[in-house]
Formats: C-alpha cells, sequence, structure tokens
C-alpha cells in the first residue's frame, strides 16, 4: 500500500488500479481517457452518482 501524506501526517492510503482497453479503431483514446477520468471522480466522490 503506498504512503501519502494528510494533513501533514503520514499515512497509508488504499487504491484502486484501473486500466482500460480498447480497439483504437473504435474508440479514440482522448474519449477512454475521459472515461477513466469520469469513473475515478464518481469512485473516489459516490454523492456523485446521487444527484
Amino acid at each position: 500500500m503506498p504512503v501519502v501524506v494528510v494533513d501533514n501526517q503520514i499515512t497509508v492510503a488504499r487504491v484502486m488500479d484501473i486500466s482500460l482497453s480498447c480497439d483504437h479503431r473504435v474508440v479514440d483514446g482522448i474519449v477512454g481517457a475521459k472515461f477513466l477520468n469520469i469513473f475515478r471522480e464518481i469512485i473516489e466522490n459516490q454523492m456523485i452518482m446521487l444527484v
């Protein structure tokens, strides 16, 4: 588990690695990157799903 600094204190962070595989003939790389960024925001802030 990675070590991070939160509020000037060293702590262990919980992380989840994700990856996306797609056929570049069908999905452009920037579209895939945007999807992963939105997915990350939803996972990090679950309240977004309620809006």
